[in-house]
């Protein structure tokens, strides 16, 4: 899940939405099946050849075959600096286990590539306390720190010296730690400067930290309910700073403050342009002026294997996919994993970019998995038709949306909106006006005490604690969500590969297509940057 889109809306599921959802605590009775209500056409389960295939698909579409490409993944990673980032030989191996799965199968696979600014660090950086018991710092977030953007590279060893911290906290947002020069009075020179999160913009403080001869300078954050984490992106404003500067936790700035402390500090970042891809698998049967589409980012991001971001949604499609290969579909079928999702998108951008409008025009919906497995998840549904969040995805969304109500409903399990923000590879295609949907158990985003009494977990920890960090492997992955949510893709997958009802617009015959490429055009253009 893009990481560069923290701001604004995240893709919160909110109690709110499971609020306004009328089917969000679901029970199997009186609920009706997957197929559309009265006015949307004929379903798959109006068809008894068709309603057989669904319902042998979402059969063959387990919980653990879906895993073996996880641990697929996790052993591709593990072979490889512990990471699957794009323009790495940990992504360009899942690509090729990706591609031969599919190729084995029976679909013609193209490999795209495109060029990228591939933005990370060469060495893995270091925090590490080297007094006493010497103890390594866990990079990433929701651990202990991550480097600020547009921190300097640089490497030092040194003393701490604290800057005005208030321990214990007082309000929040009141620390005014390292925000004027004369918190620096008595500072010692090539000390590496702790700070506190409060007041004054990072920048402020580590401008500061320099002018008073640091050699290197580390903000913390304050300390009071919610601003304890690692949860956020901390930058610097631009150029100009020659410290390298981190960001830490709470638990970690109050050890680093203790008298005597000293620590090693490294940060190697790079810039540079790599090539990565997209891996693009299309069924050989089915109308090709009609394309069922289903998509996932392969890549992970550098910090760790991302097993459930977004080795899930990728694997689940992947074993959709596979087993609908065995089916005569009635819509063209195409499946992509996307490369560089992680960097703003850049793989579905760059494939709907390259696309002609008539192109465009006969993919009549776009279905996005990323996050299907999250520890502490919750059951999201993109908001399809924007009652919830009020942003609506192009017509035909608010179709997909109910039909995936539809399904948690039938199975009696609870579920709940989340915001169609773009933030996903769906942004590229809802910009251009496909209608899309899609599934999504949460990231950043804490739990709320509602949302734990209507789906288990824990109240108040994020719905994915190892977001973006190293331990986002194996061991990361609700069994349950994984499950459930497959048999979401199946079952929906299923049914439009022989019906898509009132979902976009069916094509006119190919003397007046003309004009078809307007068919998408009405609806919000959401921006995908």
């Amino acid at each position: 899940m893009r990481s560069r889109l923290r701001k604004g809306v995240l893709g919160a599921i909110t109690a709110a939405a499971v609020a306004l959802s009328p089917l969000a605590i679901a029970s199997p009775a009186g609920a009706q099946g997957p197929g559309h209500g009265p006015g949307h056409g004929p379903g798959p389960g109006q068809g008894h050849g068709p309603k057989d295939a669904v319902d042998k698909l979402v059969k063959a579409v387990s919980g653990k075959n879906v895993k073996k490409h996880l641990k697929a993944f996790q052993a591709i990673a593990s072979a490889n600096d512990n990471t699957r980032v794009s323009g790495t030989r940990g992504f360009d191996a899942s690509r090729d286990y990706v591609a031969g799965k599919l190729r084995h199968a029976g679909y013609d696979v193209t490999i795209q590539p495109f060029e990228f600014t591939f933005e990370g660090y060469i060495t893995p950086p270091v925090l590490q306390k080297t007094d006493g018991t010497p103890k390594s710092y866990t990079y990433g977030f929701f651990s202990d720190y991550v480097a600020m953007v547009d921190s300097p590279a640089g490497g030092v060893t040194g003393t701490v010296q604290n800057v005005d911290l208030v321990l214990p906290p007082g309000e929040p947002n009141s620390s005014t730690s390292g925000c004027e020069a004369a918190d620096f009075a008595g500072f010692t020179a090539g000390n590496i400067a702790l700070m506190q999160r409060g007041t004054c913009n990072f920048r402020v403080k580590v401008d500061n930290a320099m002018a008073a001869g640091a050699s290197g300078a580390i903000v913390f954050n304050e300390g009071q309910e919610g601003r304890t984490e690692v949860d956020l992106n901390p930058t610097l404003g631009g150029p100009g700073v020659t410290i390298p500067s981190f960001f830490a936790s709470f638990a970690v700035g109050q050890e680093l403050a203790a008298a005597g402390s000293t620590v090693k500090m490294n940060w190697d970042p790079i810039v540079e342009t790599r090539t990565t891809y997209n891996v693009i698998a299309q069924s050989r049967k089915g109308d090709p002026d009609n394309v069922v589409m289903l998509g996932a980012h392969l890549d992970s991001v550098q910090e760790g294997p991302g097993i459930n971001d977004n080795g899930s949604g990728s694997a689940g499609t992947l074993e959709v996919a596979l087993q609908m290969a065995k089916i005569k579909p009635k819509n063209q079928l195409r499946f992509a994993f996307w490369g560089a999702e992680e960097f703003g998108l850049l793989g579905s951008q760059h494939y709907v970019d390259t696309l002609t409008p008539e192109q465009r025009d006969k993919i009549t919906l776009y279905l996005n998995f990323d996050m299907i497995g999250s520890p502490n998840y919750t059951f999201g549904i993109y908001d399809g038709d924007g009652d919830a969040f009020g942003t609506a995805g192009p017509p035909g969304s608010d179709v997909i949306e109910e039909d995936f109500e539809k399904f948690f409903a039938k199975r009696g399990q609870p579920f709940t909106a989340t915001a169609f923000t773009g933030r996903s590879d769906y942004g590229p295609f809802i910009a251009v006006g496909i209608p899309s949907g899609g599934l999504f158990t949460g990231a950043e985003v804490r739990k709320t005490e509602e949302e734990a009494a209507i789906f288990g977990g824990t109240a108040g920890i994020p719905l994915d604690p190892c977001y973006h960090s190293s331990c986002d492997t194996i061991k990361n992955i609700n069994d349950k969500a994984l499950d459930v949510n497959s048999d979401a893709i199946a079952t929906l997958a299923g049914r439009y590969a022989f019906d898509t009802g009132t979902i976009g617009t069916t094509p006119p015959a190919p003397a007046a297509r003309s004009g078809a490429a307007e068919a998408h055009t009405h609806g919000p253009a959401v921006s995908a940057s």
